[in-house]
């Protein structure tokens, strides 16, 4: 090994101590979990797929130990891994990313903890780091200190927003970015030369991709069709054979292994979903807006914006001084951007909600290939020495612009509104009104989205700071009150099962004393008075009551029932509101 690689090595390390760091900071600041990461546990632990689908789940009290046995391995469950590939079967995903997670929770036996999905996630992103400097390198081959500069863009890749939040949400989504990493690398890999062992890691990865998410499958077919063309054109038929045999070996052991697989894209109610929203192409334009516009705060940290405006320039300022550009072809980038483009295009209209998760397995390569460009571009101007700090600057505006921005959104909402305490009975009532009247925003086009109440999406703009997402910082006040001074508090959840997000919420739970899940009822004094009977009401009641419902109306009769008179808004949850009457 010559000095030059083992000076890359040391850096390599040193980037990816850093980004664990990174990483482990980010997961201590995590207060709360999505409805999603709570099914991961459940569903690689649990006797079934919904805690809820217990028969003794609705209308009885139960103690915190009967919440946290979703969450958690129990001592006489830790050699059980059935239910893994069963949970997987009746749900709506394949079974590799919940067999990992299995394993990971096995090694912190009867309790629950963030920790072991996040660890999970912070070691595969070792992986996704090493291999995003080996696809880097590959297209920078030949520029000066390539290899430095390969590895400094994997790391900054590494520490969006958008890898941040893959490796705190605690789901399949960082595996699956794994999975399209590794098969990208060894696509450009077999681009240089026919390589047995380069085929049998495509079929390997393949496998382990359709294994492990089924939007993996639209990269891949992507990049299966254009090496079959290649290959078709340049009349290598031979390593054609032995390409597409490699394929259907990994698809024909994916099939033996889970071939439920058939039902959840064909039949099951996702893929029922992705085919009705391929019948609505007049949604198509707007989603890929929104999607562009999550890519920019959460893959570039928000400042696509900007990397726009400086391509512009270039463009200008070459077109205004005659300047003669030299195009240069790179024969990977290709095989990078039309597999990223055909999944962004079809997550755009299948996926069913727009969020950042369906496009976090190919925001590394949506970096490389909006990097690529700008670093190609700027080649045909500036010298290396220029282009290194320009993309250093690039480097320093992508850290601080989240910080900016906050800055920003605090200025035009305002830090007062923001800090507002919160103790009304509703928090869809007169701080909603307020709101209208304060913020600055376009009301008349927000009651336009489909399916998001004008109340909600006020009080998301209220509380709103760009952070990794479900890094839930802005819960973090109510799981400590109910940590400390409020676990002994009997609680009651008033449930409309219409919109049944107890998921969201089963982490309070699973650390209060006792709890009262009251499925679709209606609230009357008579039967608050029968839940209540013999409980210790002296220090007061935890209430939580889910949207659609008439909180001030339900919240008055608890009061009357209960004689309890001082009542406290604590918090709105993702779905729900919480209350605190003594």
């Amino acid at each position: 090994m010559n000095q030059n690689n083992k000076k890359i090595i040391i850096i390599i390390n040193i980037l990816i101590i850093l980004q664990t760091i990174i990483f482990v900071i980010a997961g201590q600041k995590k207060s709360y979990l999505h409805m999603d990461e709570a099914y991961s546990y459940g569903l690689a632990s649990y006797n079934k797929t919904e805690i809820q689908d217990n028969s003794d789940f609705y209308n009885t009290w139960h103690t915190k130990e009967y919440y946290q046995d979703y969450l958690a391995v129990n001592e006489n469950e830790k050699d059980e891994f059935s239910q893994v590939y069963e949970n997987q079967k009746n749900d709506s995903h394949p079974p590799f990313y919940y067999l990992l997670l299995r394993i990971a929770m096995g090694l912190n036996i009867n309790q629950y903890s963030k920790w072991t999905g996040i660890l999970l996630n912070i070691g595969i992103y070792i992986l996704i780091t090493i291999f995003m400097y080996l696809i880097i390198s590959k297209l920078l081959k030949g520029k000066h200190r390539y290899k430095e500069k390969s590895a400094i863009l994997a790391f900054t890749s590494s520490i969006m927003l958008s890898s941040i939040t893959n490796v705190i949400f605690i789901r399949m989504y960082a595996l699956s970015t794994l999975t399209i990493v590794i098969t990208t690398y060894l696509h450009l890999k077999l681009l240089e030369k026919e390589n047995n062992m380069v085929l049998l890691g495509i079929s390997i990865s393949a496998l382990i991709g359709s294994l492990t998410h089924y939007y993996y499958l639209f990269y891949l077919i992507a990049l299966f069709t254009m090496f079959v063309i290649r290959y078709i054109k340049e009349k290598k038929y031979k390593l054609l054979r032995k390409y597409i045999l490699a394929m259907i070996m990994a698809g024909a052991i994916s099939l033996w292994i889970f071939p439920y697989s058939i039902n959840h894209i064909f039949f099951g109610y996702r893929g029922q979903g992705v085919f009705n929203h391929l019948a609505n192409m007049y949604q198509y334009f707007a989603n890929i807006v929104i999607y562009v516009l999550i890519t920019n705060v959460y893959v570039f940290n928000n400042t696509l914006w900007l990397l726009a405006i400086f391509t512009m320039a270039i463009l200008v300022y070459q077109l205004v001084k005659h300047k003669r550009v030299v195009k240069t072809k790179n024969k990977y980038i290709q095989y990078i951007a039309v597999p990223t483009l055909f999944y962004f295009l079809i997550v755009s209209i299948c996926s069913p909600f727009l969020e950042l998760r369906y496009i976090l397995p190919i925001s590394h390569m949506i970096f490389i290939l909006v990097i690529y460009g700008i670093y190609n571009k700027m080649s045909t101007m500036f010298q290396e020495k220029t282009i290194h700090k320009i993309m250093m600057t690039i480097f320093i505006m992508m850290s601080i612009m989240i910080f900016l921005s906050n800055e920003l959104i605090d200025l035009v909402i305002g830090k007062d509104l923001r800090n507002e305490e919160e103790n009304l009975y509703s928090s869809k009532t007169e701080l909603v009104e307020q709101l209208k009247q304060e913020c600055n925003i376009p009301i008349t086009i927000i009651p336009k989205i489909e399916g998001i109440p004008l109340d909600n999406i006020l009080l998301f703009i209220k509380d709103f700071t760009i952070e990794p997402q479900v890094m839930y910082s802005n819960m973090a006040d109510i799981v400590e009150e109910i940590k400390g001074n409020l676990k002994d508090v009997p609680a009651l959840y008033l449930l409309d099962s219409h919109n049944n997000r107890f998921l969201d919420d089963i982490l309070l739970f699973a650390n209060i004393e006792e709890s009262y899940i009251a499925k679709d009822m209606d609230c009357t004094e008579e039967k608050i008075a029968e839940i209540f009977k013999d409980k210790d009401l002296s220090n007061g009641i935890l209430v939580f009551i889910n949207d659609w419902q008439d909180n001030d109306k339900i919240v008055n009769i608890i009061k009357k029932s209960t004689n309890l008179y001082n009542v406290t808004y604590l918090k709105r949850l993702n779905m729900c509101d919480v209350f605190y009457i003594k």
